[in-house]
């Protein structure tokens, strides 16, 4: 798609498409190369708190520094945590950007050729997570703009966790309240162990902080059943119970949040954007054909301390 080319951005050429999905609006009229005033922000804001998702068309054209300007109409932009694994083990990578808040999502290899596995998610499937939930303040959203685009793979699926808390059976809302569980940082969303990182071989040797298993987003008000990531066992577990009913639990929400009723699915475009919100939903990406190159960047703003419902 070609880029906007107007010289300016104003509110009344915005244009908002509700997606036909449980989640999910399409935003035209917006060029991120250009500034955003406060009335632009207070409809970007709103839109994004209605829908908690938000694509935006045709902003393969914007530099790394005009990504990271229009995360700061959402909040302030932080480093991805996975980027002080790196730098922690002290492993030199073509994956690192040249800006702290730039987090390259790409299959490329030390040679800068696609790859099937590199020093991050490689090619593979992506599974359900949230962005950060392994540390204690996980950024409350993310900023994906594709830069270079495989001709298969590479789809994200987004989920509605709202929709998954709220029809949830009224016995399992009553269990679950006020229940913490152990968010796993040992690996990554492609379950590879991340670097400098060792392996748990017990439930106690499972390193992460411990989040409400539903979470009040602070803006909405509403619960939210917050998962985050569960990998390989062991991995999330539930503080406090004993293994088998934690991992019964979990087993039982993790197939419940992860259903089709409460998901958009997303085919990339190139200059695509997507802005999601991690406090009510969860994503998942498709495996990439690992021949061809596919490269994304992503910003994150803001880190909160998960609110228990």
């Amino acid at each position: 798609m070609a880029a906007l080319n107007q010289k300016s951005n104003d509110v009344s050429k915005i244009q908002l498409e509700k997606l036909s999905a449980p989640l999910g609006a399409k935003i035209t009229g917006i060029d991120f190369s250009q500034p955003i005033n406060d009335e632009i922000k207070k409809f970007l804001k709103k839109a994004w708190s209605d829908h908690l998702i938000l694509i935006f068309k045709g902003q393969q054209h914007i530099s790394q520094e005009q990504h990271i300007e229009a995360t700061r109409v959402f909040g302030l932009p932080v480093p991805g945590a996975s980027r002080s694994y790196f730098e922690a083990a002290n492993v030199e990578s073509n994956l690192l950007s040249q800006h702290q808040e730039i987090i390259m999502v790409t299959n490329m290899g030390p040679d800068g050729k696609p790859a099937k596995e590199n020093a991050s998610l490689g090619s593979g499937e992506v599974v359900w997570h949230s962005d950060n939930s392994y540390i204690e303040e996980p950024p409350i959203g993310s900023f994906l703009r594709s830069l270079v685009l495989p001709v298969d793979g590479g789809n994200t699926s987004f989920s509605n966790q709202y929709l998954a808390y709220e029809t949830l059976p009224s016995d399992i809302k009553v269990k679950i309240a006020g229940l913490y569980t152990k968010q796993d940082a040992s690996r990554n969303s492609a379950g590879k162990l991340r670097p400098g990182i060792k392996a748990p071989a017990s439930l106690e040797e499972v390193p992460g902080p411990n989040h409400p298993l539903v979470r009040l987003h602070p803006v909405s008000k509403k619960p939210a059943l917050y998962l985050g990531r569960r990998r390989v066992f062991p991995s999330q577990y539930i503080i406090g119970w004993n293994r088998k009913e934690s991992e019964e639990m979990l087993d039982f929400l993790w197939e419940h949040a992860t259903q089709d009723r409460f998901k958009y699915t997303h085919v990339w475009e190139l200059g695509d954007m997507i802005l999601w919100d991690n406090r009510c939903t969860m994503h998942y990406r498709d495996p990439i054909n690992s021949d061809q190159l596919r490269v994304m960047h992503r910003t994150q703003m803001q880190r909160e301390k998960p609110i228990c419902a």
